[in-house]
Parts: structure tokens; sequence; C-alpha cells
């Protein structure tokens, strides 16, 4: 499930040491907006912010809210807790799982296409993959193939430990998960597992015959215009864009982790965007923009996962949670929530420089955007 550590759980397990990230939430405004939230429900979420940083020591903050009442769009924090440099609403950062739903769409843009069938099996178009005559495409997306996850396995967090910047090929990702016995008979369940898509990863190069992150570019950033969004394959991160900062095994002060690599999450979780560009991107896939009517209906089917909160449930690379619909994501030193809320009509998107646990075990990310869901739609709770 994406809620916790959405996509490292087994990599960054030490305890939360707060010295040296807390600070007082300074905060910037974008541009000015064509309309901006009423000056008293912007207060309110000023201080829901605020006091959100602060209980769970995150350095800095970008937040926008995008909604038929007005526009909210501000920086809070630091960028970098060394020097000091505040944040700003147009910085670069790492999104973690939210990457998830750009390669389900590229998935379900072959399917349309009719390269590719969501019901047949894997084996259909990628070799090697462990019971693959038996998990299909649409096992794989919404979660329920029960491939083990390369994340959670001792090899893959000794790796990183060793080097984090090492690049990682999907071969070796796969390799890590493949080793392992399935968790489950395919579509017993939902299990949350980065494998799943490192595998769709690999789909979409095969049948849409160029790299992943061509396909990308050609297919869905273009046509949407997402111009500050990409695919890095290592450690490419463009600027400006904030210092990212992590828990250490040891429990000590937070690690530096702007510099480590992501192609350990290659197409479950290596991309970069920007605060406007999600906004696009968020409201395109909650309303299908690249997508039939047919297939966008069959996206948003979604499944609960044992165990998980009672309003949450997983579709095709997309969660709906209290009726927002979207994706979280984390990776080292930074987490990003992206969803929509189509009874108002309202976006969400909420990115953090930190991916250390807050108080109770609460994501950084999720509890910020509980905070603003708190005030801002009390009927609606964001909570992950």
């Amino acid at each position: 499930m994406p809620t916790r550590r959405a996509l490292l759980g087994a990599m960054v397990c030490g305890a939360l040491v707060a010295a040296g990230c807390a600070t007082a939430p300074k905060q910037s405004t974008s541009s000015p907006q064509q309309h901006s939230l009423a000056p008293a429900t912007a207060a309110n979420v000023d201080a829901a912010i605020a006091a959100a940083m602060t209980a769970s020591a995150i350095p800095g903050a970008l937040v926008g809210i995008w909604s038929p009442e007005g526009d909210y769009v501000k920086a809070f924090g630091v960028a970098d807790t060394a020097t000091g440099a505040p944040m700003g609403a147009d910085f670069y950062s790492r999104i973690g799982s939210v990457t998830k739903t750009f390669t389900a769409t590229a998935v379900l843009q072959l399917v349309d296409g009719g390269k590719v069938r969501l019901d047949d099996p894997i084996a259909r178009y990628v070799d090697s993959v462990p019971n693959g005559d038996a998990i299909t495409v649409r096992q794989l997306a919404d979660m329920r193939s029960g491939l083990a996850d390369y994340t959670k396995t001792d090899e893959f967090s000794a790796a990183i430990t060793a080097n984090p910047q090492q690049h990682f090929t999907p071969e070796e990702l796969l390799g890590w998960a493949f080793a392992r016995p399935a968790d489950f008979p395919p579509g017993q369940r939902v299990e949350y597992s980065n494998t799943n898509y490192i595998v769709l990863g690999l789909l979409v190069e095969k049948v849409g015959g160029q790299p992943f992150g061509d396909y990308l570019t050609e297919h869905i950033l273009g046509p949407l215009e997402l111009a500050h969004t990409s695919f890095p394959t290592g450690n490419q991160f463009p600027e400006p864009h904030p210092q990212g900062y992590t828990a250490p095994d040891d429990g000590g002060p937070a690690v530096n982790a702007t510099d480590w690599t992501t192609s350990f999450a290659w197409a479950a979780g290596a991309m970069v965007s920007t605060l406007e560009d999600l906004r696009t991107w968020v409201s395109a896939l909650a309303t299908g923009e690249l997508l039939s009517p047919e297939l966008q209906k069959q996206r948003l089917l979604t499944t609960p996962e044992p165990g998980g909160p009672a309003d949450f449930g997983y579709g095709i690379g997309i969660f709906e949670v209290a009726g927002w619909v979207g994706h979280n994501g984390s990776v080292p030193g930074y987490q990003t929530v992206a969803v929509y809320l189509p009874q108002r009509k309202i976006t969400l998107v909420v990115m953090v420089n930190t991916d250390i646990d807050g108080p109770g075990g609460a994501d950084p990310g999720g509890a910020l955007a509980t905070a603003i869901t708190s005030t801002l739609t009390p009927d609606h709770v964001y909570r992950l």
C-alpha cells in the first residue's frame, strides 16, 4: 500500500531525529493568482500548514490548491537547512510513486491503441516474469500480482546502503524480486509492490518501441505541455530544487539525499516535476484526458487493501481515499501528494523535502495533506 514510505520501506529505516530539521515555516508566494482563496480560508490553511510542519519537523514544503473558490500556491520553510535558503514555489521536486500514474497511463494508452490487452498474461509481452502465464497486465497495474517487492529485500537494502549514487538497471531490480517466492496467488488480494511497475515499464518499452522516458515525453508530457516534468535515469535533478533529507540507519542526524540516484525506482518512482505541472497532470489523470472514456472508467475501479483504511481503494495506477483521486510518492528526501476531489473540482499538490516519519510514524507529506484537507474539505479528509 502506498501509504507508509510509499516507495521505499526497506531502505530508510532509521529513527526520526528532528534536530537540524525543524524550522519556523517561512512562506513565500508564487506570482499572484488570478483568483485567490478568500483571505479567511487562506489564513486557516496557512495556520494548518504551519502547525503540521512544526509537528512533523518538515524543513520545507510546496503547496498548491486550485478550486472554483480560488487558488492558493505557496512555498514554506527552507530548501537548505545548512544555509537557510528559502523554498520557492517554482522549485522542482522528486515525486516518487506519483510516477506510477504516468506508467499506468502509458500502459492504458497502448491498450487504447489495440497493442496490449489488460487481461492478457504478462508473459505475452515481457519474458522471465515468475508465473507470468498466470499474472495479467491488469493485476500488475492494480497491485494484485502477488510478486514480491524488490524494495523489501535485504539485497536491495544492502546495495543502496553501500552506494546510494550507483546506477541500477530494471533487470537488476527485478532479479531481487524474482528470487523470492510470490507473496500470494495472482488476483487474490491487493498488495502494493514496486516490482509490478518495473515490469510495466519494460512492457511500455517493448510494445511502445522506444525507451521508457522517450515514450512518456512523446505521448504524455508533450501532449499535456508538461515542460517541467522529466524522467531521470540517474541522479539528474533540474535547478532550482531543494535539498532533501532522509533518516540514516543508525538513528543519527538527518542525511542529505539530494544527490542519491533514483534509478532504483525507475518506472515505479523516478520522476521529477513541479507544482504547476502536477496541477495539470492531476486534473488530466482524474478526468481521463488522455484515455478513452471506457478505459478511464476501468482505471477508476478501486479495490480495498486488507487492513487498509475503510475509505481507501487502489485502481490502475491510481487510488481513491475519502473521495480524493490520485497518488502519493516517497523517495529518500522527498515526498509528494497529488490528488483531485471530483465532487468539488479541487486539485491539491503537496511537496516536502523530507521523508522522515513524524509523530506516530506518520509520513510528512501525508501529515501535511491531512492538515490541509481537515481545514479545507472537512467532509473529505485525506488520511494515509
